[in-house]
């Protein structure tokens, strides 16, 4: 080994040195499984997220003493450094927690909100169409981030360690820096990154003085962005939604001709909700309320397919995904017109989640024939009855659980980073409904319930979710993805729970996705030619192959063990475990 190499190896593993050098014990083997993928099992803790090295700072934390929402709360932060095309403290996103003290769920609420002097044409031509990249590509793109106040807030409120510990690893890590990766050194040579060379500040932060992006294997320091988090971890939500990062802040809002004010900051809260909640299969489904649509859909469309013989029809045969497609249709057809912020407008969630009006889609759907977007509606009323984006999970042993979905919108948001502070502004605006009928970056239809308005949180498909079995967690899962998060969470449930696949197995498997609008079925590789011919007689519009569906993370907890795979659809992510920092010669061999 040489000298370079030993000196990347220990920087990589920074802030998560073993706590004790007890010789590795070996694991009984797991049983129950017949699959060619298998996950990792730990008993002591698990951490699982698009990136190792923030995995490995949240299993550090783990193994110090901290509880699942410590461990959260330092991956999300640690993201923010490994990770920084997703990864964030200039966004928002989703916490769903299970805490085993009392058996309590709880949702918290950290999207971004629209800046007090944002206005419902504020996207549009003195003509009334949108304006094309003004939502996506400049500072009016950006909505007051939620990140720092939502991850405080749960480790204030839920944590067990200091803010000043939980932080520490993120901070070493921006300061010290890491080993560059292999797909953020492609990202960043392809065109997501090179677009960032045209704002200095995010050049000076991600790129080496002559404009090249870093190798794989080269030391990235991220000094600027150090000095941010170190305020956060001194003064909490002060040091970000005040003082001085607020200060740089709202100064490059007035320089590009961003609405973000002092006054945005300063009123910015995280908001505790109740989940959404439904049955499927006998296990308990709990996941994120709105201004998510993610948690609504996926109760709605689990209430439709609980009725139906899934798994006599077999998994990913023509007759499955034509009903998965059919299901989703319906479901993405509601939310363009039934969903958006709760503080701004009455979303019926009892009656899209309920029994009845699931009964009463199960009815609309021919299972020989496609029905064409264009004859579906979203319903007007309902039956009485008697979203780059990165996810991560994490268990500890004690039975506590965090579900938590981020995201700046885009890869790096709009594009601009915060001169002196080191992080980028979000580009979630572009969640908003522009126009009514007018889609936005992935595709999606929306109306008057997320139209623009000051204060108000754009709607989001992120879809943090965790299942019960006899109350207790049984799996914890989420992606991102855009407008496919939803359908990659639903088919994540469906192949463990219908099919009984492991973890591994069920987050492997080839994935579908339908929207509604544009009338077009996306098919991942590896669905046969013969399901997807059939699927073409029965007037379905496959796509094959354009792209890959989501980027899961997922823990189940089964035959005493948490089992943790992070999927290979886009590489860096991984499993830390407990076991593997008390274990290092076992961390090393595997």
């Amino acid at each position: 080994m040489t000298r370079l190499f030993a000196r990347l190896l220990a920087i990589s593993l920074l802030c998560v040195l073993p706590l004790a050098h007890a010789e590795p014990k070996p694991l009984p083997p797991i049983i129950g499984y017949d699959s060619r993928f298998q996950p990792i099992p730990s008993r002591e803790g698990m951490v699982v997220s698009s990136d190792i090295i923030a995995s490995r700072v949240g299993a550090q934390i783990l193994a110090e003493g901290g509880n699942a929402v410590d461990a959260a709360v330092a991956t999300g932060f640690a993201l923010a450094v490994t990770y920084p095309q997703a990864g964030n403290i200039g966004g928002g996103g989703f916490m769903l927690l299970h805490l085993a003290e009392g058996n309590r769920d709880i949702a918290i609420d950290y999207r971004e909100t629209a800046p007090e002097a944002a206005r419902r044409d504020m996207f549009l031509d003195a003509s009334g169409n949108v304006i094309e990249g003004k939502s996506q590509l400049t500072h009016l793109a950006s909505g007051v981030p939620g990140t720092v106040a939502g991850l405080l807030h749960a480790q204030k409120a839920y944590g067990r360690l200091s803010r000043a510990q939980v932080m520490a690893p993120a901070i070493a890590l921006a300061e010290n820096g890491f080993p560059m990766g292999f797909a953020m050194s492609e990202l960043l040579a392809g065109p997501w990154g090179k677009r960032l060379l045209g704002n200095a500040a995010a050049k000076a932060y991600l790129f080496k003085p002559d404009g090249s992006p870093y190798a794989p294997g080269e030391v990235l320091r991220q000094k600027d962005l150090a000095w941010t988090l170190k305020q956060i971890a001194g003064h909490g939500e002060d040091g970000f939604y005040r003082g001085p990062v607020a200060d740089r802040l709202v100064e490059e809002m007035k320089r590009g001709g961003g609405l973000i004010t002092h006054a945005d900051l300063r009123g910015y809260r995280a908001i505790e909700r109740a989940p959404v909640r439904g049955r499927f299969h006998g296990f308990d489904i709990v996941s994120m309320p709105p201004p998510s649509s993610g948690g609504v859909h996926l109760v709605q469309m689990l209430n439709v397919l609980d009725g139906l013989p899934l798994a006599g029809m077999g998994h990913n045969s023509a007759a499955y995904i034509h009903t998965l497609a059919e299901t989703m249709k319906r479901a993405y057809a509601d939310r363009s017109k039934h969903l958006g912020d709760p503080d701004f407008f009455d979303v019926p969630v009892e009656g899209l989640t309920s029994a009845a009006y699931a009964r009463q889609i199960r009815a609309s759907i021919d299972p020989a024939h496609a029905t064409p977007s264009e004859k579906i509606a979203p319903a007007s009323e309902f039956p009485r009855e008697s979203t780059q984006t990165t996810h991560f999970d994490v268990m500890d042993r004690d039975g506590n659980v965090v579900s938590n979905t981020y995201t700046l919108n885009y890869s790096f948001g709009n594009g601009v980073a915060v001169p002196g502070a080191g992080f980028f502004l979000n580009n979630e605006m572009d969640d908003f409904a522009l126009k009514a009928g007018v889609p936005n970056a992935f595709g999606l239809i929306g109306d008057t319930a997320n139209a623009v308005e000051s204060k108000k949180r754009p709607l989001s498909s992120m879809t943090p979710t965790l299942v019960l079995k006899d109350g207790q967690p049984w799996l914890a899962t989420g992606a991102p993805g855009g407008s496919r998060i939803i359908t990659v969470v639903l088919q994540i449930i469906l192949n463990s729970t219908v099919f009984g696949m492991n973890i591994a197995d069920a987050t492997a498997q080839p994935r579908v996705h339908h929207q509604w609008l544009p009338d077009e079925l996306h098919l991942e590789p590896g669905i046969s030619a013969d399901s997807v011919r059939l699927l073409k007689e029965m007037g379905q519009h496959p796509v094959e192959g354009e792209l890959l569906l989501g980027n899961s993370q997922s823990i189940m907890f089964r035959d005493g063990y948490m089992l943790g795979a992070s999927d290979t659809r886009r590489p860096g992510g991984g499993v830390a475990t407990v076991e593997e920092l008390r274990w290092p010669k076992a961390a090393q061999s595997r």
